[in-house]
């Protein structure tokens, strides 16, 4: 905790690169999802969706294993065992000819991932709290976000070039690099002094902990909502470009497009959210997600899909308003949290991707001739999220 916070540029841009290999071992397979499919043997492409959903799944159970250990054991060792797991489970994928082998080891590369992911967050809230700990995430935010405008491009050219197995090995090399620069340049940011001792109680008593925090418990919530609907664009993009629009290769790009809305309004909020404050931000900004999504569904009820520029002004506000939350609502529910900064980075990742995966499984099931079931998903968790404002403002007034 800092009196006087400064922006420390190299720490930011560590903290933004560890979560970054999430987002690049996510988004660069998405153009290699038909042939990985094909070369699978699956039968139902609608089955592919599981291998960007269920990495979501093994990033939300990982995490609840590597935040509280990290609480008794450093930052930084946990992030080289869940780096170790990666690339294991890396092989795993690259090796198989089975898809649901496959599909297990896309969850171990969740759980490995759920490493960097958790303590990245955990390091940044040891090192800064209240709405400048909000700026900071949302800087974090706005690179990983921007991984997903070249990572598409990125899978497509290593797809073109070799195939879909060198996809895998070029996320561990730069994966690799990433933990080098961490293992050398960043210093550990929970002393020994501050570490909690370890006991297999400590997952329990440290869940209870959170639980007396109602506002973390809120937020965790709305990021879980948010988080599954946006997961279901995620898992559906390129069926829905490709497919349905029929834009082929093409896709990398419209994909990147989104990708840009979402870093520019992330941006925008690192700049206002010390003017502003995190709470007033993501509030409006979850009235406006709602808003635009539930505009769609009235004028587009039918079912049948607008024309591409249409959507894509949809889609590209929709995902402005999203690049409001993702910071501000992790910092919300973080912020009384620095005692635990570890388990709390923990539940509340676990919390809001559990929430996430069955909800992208879900509606992502109806994506299949029409983009309206994927608004209605963003409406109706769009509304849940804005009922934990209205409920915490009714807490604050009683």
């Amino acid at each position: 905790m800092q009196n006087q916070p400064t922006f420390k540029k190299e720490f930011v841009a560590l903290m933004a690169s560890l979560m970054s290999i999430v987002a690049l071992s996510i988004d660069a397979l998405l153009p290699a999802l038909p042939d990985i499919g094909t070369a699978l043997n699956v039968s139902d492409p609608a089955e592919n969706q599981k291998l960007i959903t269920m990495i979501f799944l093994g990033l939300g159970f990982g995490q609840l294993i590597f935040g509280p250990l990290s609480d008794s054991f450093g930052r930084k060792s946990m992030v080289y065992i869940g780096f170790s797991i990666f690339i294991i489970a890396s092989y795993i994928c690259i090796t198989t000819k089975s898809f649901e082998v496959m599909v297990i080891g896309r969850i171990l590369q969740g759980v490995g991932l759920s490493s960097p992911r958790t303590i990245s967050l955990a390091m940044i809230r040891d090192s800064y709290s209240g709405d400048f700990m909000a700026k900071v995430i949302s800087i974090v935010v706005m690179f990983f976000i921007l991984v997903p405008i070249v990572a598409p491009t990125v899978g497509q050219t290593l797809l073109q070039l070799f195939n879909w197995q060198a996809i895998f090995t070029f996320n561990v090399i730069i994966g690799l690099g990433i933990i080098i620069w961490f293992w050398r340049r960043q210093p550990e940011t929970l002393p020994k002094s501050k570490r909690l001792a370890f006991s297999p109680s400590i997952f329990i008593t440290g869940a209870k902990e959170f639980i007396r925090y109602k506002d973390a418990v809120a937020f965790t919530l709305a990021s879980g909502f948010i988080t599954g609907s946006f997961m279901v664009y995620l898992s559906t993009s390129q069926q829905i470009f490709q497919e349905q629009y029929q834009l082929g290769d093409l896709f990398p790009y419209i994909f990147a497009s989104t990708a840009v809305a979402v870093g520019f309004s992330t941006f925008t909020n690192s700049r206002f959210v010390m003017r502003f404050g995190a709470y007033n931000m993501a509030y409006y900004a979850t009235i406006a997600y709602f808003a635009v999504s539930l505009l769609y569904v009235l004028l587009f009820n039918s079912g049948t899909n607008p024309s591409l520029i249409v959507l894509m002004l949809f889609f590209l506000t929709q995902f402005f308003a999203v690049g409001f939350l993702f910071g501000n609502y992790r910092s919300l529910a973080m912020q009384p949290l620095g005692h635990i900064a570890g388990i709390g980075a923990a539940i509340n990742g676990f919390v809001s991707t559990v929430m996430a995966v069955p909800i992208a499984n879900y509606i992502g099931s109806f994506v299949t001739d029409s983009v309206l079931p994927l608004f209605i998903g963003f409406s109706v968790f769009g509304c849940l999220a804005l009922l934990v404002f209205v409920f915490l403002k009714r807490l604050s007034r009683s």
